[in-house]
């Protein structure tokens, strides 16, 4: 039975510091917009993903080379010959160097259930010997499926010390497996539990042409291996789909951080400082961390949660922060939330808790001493049991200087919170967003235009000086789609994180649609940015209490995949930065000079807005601090969707919901 079309509305839960009172998130459906289609690209282009670095991961393609392979695929071409225009695609897609191999399985023999070799080893990326090995199969033998997958696990490199390193395999098979021993779940399983959060192996499957037992199989196989099944009636279908799973495999979120390992406990919290760091977190599990914090500066705890993209996820699924003082009895001082609220499949969530001392003082949460953050994740029974990797980013606000009387706070939206409110509408810049907080692209007022894979979530970061607002529309294209899939529909989204990666509320604007491949378009933008604001109740003021880079995510459901018949689909981000910058946040700061000097840490101890911004991110692969070599995971096998979430998406058109909040405030760097 189809399911309703889903949103997600978003909607963390707050208590807290008792100068600060309660806050209310709200979501809502967008009016439509048309945005440009783009097209697959070319390696080296905007719109393809960035070669990462080794770090010990890769891809393994695992070919079905049985005898039903040379059957005619009622295109007039048989299976293995569109099966190798289908690789040819995905190759060409995939970024240069990314490491990729080949294995096929029954190939080799007219019968065994061990025939299977590896044809092309995983090494930096060589499209023509990947296409060259392609056009040597000759289908012949039986379907050992288990034996292909066990052996193929083997082929990964093994990682560096410490290093990180997304490793998936991609399954294509147009049958079950004939051989039955060693059972292909039961190997996937095993394969799935190995390893951990980050060494955690990902497998997706792609059924070319099956139904019934064989594709029972072929998602048991994907769910059991963390991983995404693709469906493949034809050969257009068989080339779409290995060019999603592949694509989203090379482009997964990028971590960056110290390893950390939280306590299962209070008395077991681990020690952080501010900075970022990596842990893991399973089902049902809470984990702990400590940090020490003086009278007067504000402290940021930013926790992004990574689950394999698209993998099955129940609507209460997420992550719950906890922030409290040691002292006064272990007082509560900031709690948030991240939820999926939608069933179409995971992304990553972020949230955030902040430690704001009081305009007044004498609070428990105003002293200094060791403060206490729990990460807690719920699961349903039947959703993914992976283990998720977090990524903690602990900030630090210096106090304002003695003397220094801050402006008013902002709450008004101003012109730039009416629905027809004008954006730029020159011709749009081809880009290519980032995959997490870490290398999200750098972009200012102007158009740009990207895509998204279902499932995927691209990041971007827009530099906000003191009193100034960014307001923003994503327009989600007008796409083709299959026949006999009317009705079946996604989610289109956005989310905006502060420099201190809290979500920034919604107010006035709809930041999610049900998407069927018609154009919608999100909204959200910010009210100005004052230091002051930290004291308002709003959700979508108290955020935005800080120049400097705020970070929009951009969000592809993966449902997408069931009726959009290009690879991906385009989007096109009008920016706009308003409002006059002013060079700090004192009462009657005077204008930031032309030439953009001023505000760089001026005599309000205000950091400059601009740190940073003015260089695009790296889109390399960012090493660790502390020695970790590779720096960085891709996590996105199939669905390097990750959203960043701590919003709730709910279907188009129903009612906003409002959760009661405590403490507002949230993070700075």
């Amino acid at each position: 039975m189809e399911r309703p079309p889903r949103g997600r509305p978003r909607r963390p839960a707050y208590a807290g510091v008792a100068a600060v009172l309660a806050a209310a998130l709200t979501a809502g459906p967008l009016s439509a917009a048309t945005a440009a289609p783009a097209a697959p690209a070319a390696p080296g282009t905007p719109g393809a993903p960035a070669a990462p670095a080794p770090t010990g991961g890769g891809l393994v393609m695992v070919l079905d080379s049985s005898g039903s392979m040379a059957d005619d695929d009622g295109s007039g071409a048989t299976r293995i010959e569109s099966a190798r225009a289908a690789v040819g695609t995905v190759v060409d897609a995939l970024p240069d160097g990314y490491p990729t191999g080949l294995r096929v399985y029954g190939a080799d023999r007219a019968g065994g259930c061990t025939d299977t070799r590896l044809a092309v080893p995983v090494a930096a990326l060589d499209r023509d010997r990947i296409k060259g090995a392609v056009a040597d199969v000759k289908p012949k033998g039986d379907t050992p499926i288990g034996h292909a997958l066990r052996q193929a696990a083997r082929d990964l490199p093994e990682r560096p010390p410490g290093a990180l390193g997304h490793r998936s395999l991609l399954l294509v098979s147009d049958g079950e497996d004939t051989c039955g021993t060693p059972d292909p779940c039961e190997v996937a399983a095993r394969l799935g539990e190995t390893g951990g959060a980050f060494g955690a192996l990902r497998i997706d499957t792609v059924g070319f042409q099956v139904g019934g037992k064989a594709r029972d199989e072929l998602k048991c196989i994907a769910e059991k291996g963390h991983g995404a099944y693709y469906d493949a009636p034809d050969a257009d279908a068989l080339a779409r789909q290995l060019q999603r799973a592949a694509r989203l495999s090379a482009d997964g979120y990028r971590f960056r951080g110290d390893p950390v390992e939280g306590g299962l406990g209070r008395g077991g919290a681990a020690d952080v400082r501010p900075g970022q760091y990596l842990d893991s977190i399973g089902a049902g599990e809470t984990k702990w961390y400590a940090a020490e914090l003086d009278a007067a500066s504000a402290a940021d705890f930013g926790v992004t949660a990574v689950p394999q993209p698209g993998v099955p996820v129940a609507y209460g699924d997420g992550i719950e922060l906890e922030l409290h003082a040691t002292e006064g009895n272990g007082t509560r001082c900031d709690a948030r939330d991240g939820h999926f609220e939608q069933d179409e499949g995971a992304q990553p969530l972020t949230a955030a808790v902040s430690r704001i001392p009081s305009a007044e003082g004498g609070e428990p949460c105003d002293a200094a001493g060791r403060y206490l953050l729990s990460v807690h994740r719920t699961s349903a029974a039947g959703s993914d049991r992976a283990r998720w990797p977090l990524e903690l980013a602990v900030g630090r606000e210096e106090p304002l200087r003695a003397g220094v009387t801050p402006a008013q706070s902002e709450t008004d939206y101003g012109p730039a919170g009416d629905e027809g409110a004008e954006l730029p509408t020159a011709d749009p810049e081809d880009i290519t967003g980032g995959t997490g907080f870490n290398d999200a692209k750098a972009i200012g007022p102007g158009v740009w235009r990207d895509e998204l894979l279902p499932a995927q979530t691209r990041f971007y970061k827009v530099v906000v000086g003191w009193g100034q607002q960014l307001r923003y529309r994503v327009e989600f294209a007008n796409e083709p789609t299959l026949d006999g899939v009317a009705g079946t529909s996604s989610f289109a989204a956005t989310d905006l994180y502060s420099p201190g990666r809290a979500v920034v509320g919604e107010g006035p604007f709809s930041s999610s649609r049900s998407y069927y491949g018609e154009p919608v378009a999100a909204d959200l933008g910010t009210v100005p940015v004052s230091w002051t604001n930290r004291y308002e109740t709003a959700a979508e003021v108290v955020p935005v209490r800080r120049g400097g880079a705020y970070y929009l995510s951009v969000s592809l459901g993966p449902d997408a995949a069931r009726f959009a018949r290009n690879t991906a689909i385009g989007v096109v981000l009008r920016v706009d930065v308003l409002g006059e910058e002013k060079s700090g946040p004192r009462h009657g700061a005077p204008a930031v000079a032309g030439d953009g000097s001023g505000g760089a840490n001026g005599e309000d101890g205000g950091r400059d807005a601009r740190a940073g911004a003015e260089g695009e991110s790296s889109d390399s692969v960012l090493p660790l601090a502390g020695g970790i070599a590779g720096g960085v995971l891709l996590v996105g096998a199939g669905a390097a969707f990750v959203i960043v979430r701590n919003r709730k998406r709910r279907p188009a058109g129903e009612a906003p919901a409002e959760a009661a909040a405590g403490n507002g405030v949230r993070g700075g760097w």
